[in-house]
């Protein structure tokens, strides 16, 4: 069967469409609370709906700051089909692989409202960039992160769902049961140090006090950090051999419950 030029045409052209979809990564300049901030937006251009129906999600990286790491989880997303956000907590070009510097980093946020607000400026963003589905939003975190985007969704921010991988276990707030929007995926070690036996029976018990949607996955083996291929090094290089390290298999078993999580979430 002979084609018609039009449609010879029209098939060449989708064809080039296709092939020169790209990942889009760039630097998104912002600021909060007077501190001038730098994120990193990730999508799919071929995967992107119009009119803004894509489903997003936010990225907050571990105490080390916005480093290759993050990014590259964000990178990930966007593979997936998702517009991502990896937002920055510190400022600008602010990261270290310094224990002592990142623990000091981190250490203003914690129990207090900065840390949602931080994070939340982030999600700002993402929202602004008109790209994304408002209603299809969700937040992953990866330690100082995971804690971060609990703030975050117990602060009431419009999150279908929250993802904690290795994140410390933080306060649940008397007023947040009310507040939260989103359904919770908390992913930990089984061995973690840093998130001992109490900190999951407090947890578990203000989930279930709280009828929170949440689901809790220990994996065998694993102790903080756990997803990251670099744990190891900063572990020798911090002192901390044996609290943080990679673990390959909840790693793989970690994202893959994420996306099963984001499909009940999103329907995709």
């Amino acid at each position: 069967m002979k084609l018609s030029q039009s449609l010879l045409a029209g098939l060449v052209l989708a064809a080039t469409v296709s092939m020169s979809a790209t990942l889009v990564t760039k630097p998104v300049a912002y600021e909060q609370g007077g501190v001038k901030l730098e994120g990193y937006l990730a999508y799919d251009d071929a995967k992107v709906v119009a009119g803004g129906k894509t489903p997003g999600v936010l990225v907050v990286p571990e105490w080390w700051g916005l480093n290759g790491y993050a990014k590259g989880r964000a990178e990930q997303l966007a593979q997936l089909g998702y517009v991502a956000f990896a937002v920055d907590m510190y400022g600008a070009g602010v990261v270290t692989t310094d224990g002592k510097k990142a623990g000091e980093l981190a250490g203003q946020f914690y129990g207090k409202p900065l840390m949602a607000e931080r994070a939340h400026a982030g999600l700002d963003q993402l929202l602004a960039t008109g790209l994304v589905d408002p209603a299809k939003v969700a937040a992953i975190g990866y330690c100082f992160g995971g804690s971060t985007v609990q703030a975050l969704a117990y602060s009431g921010a419009p999150l279908a769902g929250i993802v904690s991988f290795h994140g410390g276990l933080i306060p649940v707030p008397a007023d947040a049961a009310a507040k939260n929007m989103a359904k919770i995926l908390v992913c930990t070690g089984a061995v973690d140090p840093m998130v001992g036996p109490a900190d999951v029976a407090a947890f578990t018990k203000a989930m279930n006090d709280g009828k929170f949607d949440y689901q809790l996955v220990s994996y065998a083996g694993a102790v903080h950090a756990f997803t990251n291929p670099e744990a190891d090094k900063f572990a020798a290089a911090n002192g901390l051999t044996g609290k943080i390290g990679y673990n390959a298999a909840a790693d793989q078993r970690s994202w893959s419950h994420m996306k099963i999580f984001f499909k009940e979430l999103f329907g995709q």
